[in-house]
């Protein structure tokens, strides 16, 4: 583990920038970006504009370690390079931002109100790459849809039981079990979350460290006990559908969360900006989440 990195992460103040687009959300992610399903004809075309969708955003001389701590990254930009750079060394290297591997396959179909992840046979493997790629951590995102204390266990246990396989590896693991911010019952569902975080992080063993990746609660500073957990580096907030305002506005009333944002730092980027407007609009976002992330 890197030590420099480690202490950045625990010790530094600033945001998480969620760059993880997948296949399954960068349609969304580029047609925000304004660059619709006719722009590009295959998968192979797609996943090329979204890699010059991150590397104009990771580029900007607004994205650096002075107000972002770490970046979350797709797989397949870690086999991608930025400026003749492979990725993670690049915003490690050029930017002092600690990358992270997204490594989850996406969502199960739904049981008792929550969405597990997808089975990851190929996560040794990875792993091992993310290693070798320089990668300080991963990220694996769970969906929880009402309060079912089944169902949220089930992602709780799931979450946990492929965590001890990453940190074994020397990694930071990000657990990301998302609550819908449309539930009707999304304060009960936090409610649930919150206990069986609690319950596992006390069980976890003195040099296994994770990280933890939560939606927004209705109740202010809810999660602030899971904040004191020895385990715990860092517990970040999703924007999860809310826009940058109200993201912001609800992270500042969770002292001592940061956030950890994909929608929300991207809102209002255009690919027809200049690279002046462009920069602008990052360079407001990056500021106006930096400011609610160190309440």
């Amino acid at each position: 583990m890197n030590q420099d990195q480690f202490e950045k992460i625990t010790h530094g103040n600033g945001l998480i920038a969620a760059l993880d687009q997948s296949g399954g959300s960068t349609p969304a992610a580029l047609a925000r970006y304004g660059i619709s399903h006719s722009g590009y004809n295959d998968d192979d075309e797609m996943f090329d504009l979204m890699h010059e969708m991150r590397t104009r955003i990771i580029a900007d001389p607004s994205f650096s370690g002075d107000r972002i701590l770490a970046t979350i990254l797709f797989e397949d930009t870690i086999d991608r390079q930025i400026d003749g750079i492979d990725s993670a060394g690049y915003v490690w290297g050029r930017k002092r931002v600690v990358p992270f591997l997204k490594v989850d396959k996406g969502l199960a179909s739904e049981t008792d109100g929550v969405r597990c992840m997808k089975p990851m046979p190929d996560l040794d493997a990875l792993l091992e790459k993310a290693v070798r790629k320089g990668i300080f951590g991963t990220k694996m995102r769970s969906f929880i849809q009402i309060a079912d204390s089944a169902g949220v266990q089930a992602v709780v246990d799931q979450q946990f039981e492929i965590a001890h396989r990453i940190c074994a590896t020397g990694l930071v693991p990000i657990l990301e079990p998302e609550v819908d911010i449309t539930s009707p019952e999304k304060q009960a569902a936090e409610n649930l979350l919150r206990d069986a975080l609690a319950n596992h992080l006390d069980q976890l063993d003195p040099d296994e460290h994770v990280m933890l990746k939560l939606t927004l609660p209705e109740q202010g500073d809810l999660y602030a006990p899971l904040m004191e957990q020895p385990n715990v580096l860092r517990v970040a907030a999703l924007s999860g559908g809310y826009s940058r305002e109200e993201a912001t506005g609800r992270l500042a009333r969770n002292h001592g969360m940061i956030a950890s944002f994909s929608r929300a730092l991207t809102e209002g980027l255009k690919v027809t900006m200049s690279d002046a407007e462009f920069s602008a609009e990052l360079h407001t976002s990056i500021e106006q989440i930096y400011a609610a992330s160190i309440t």
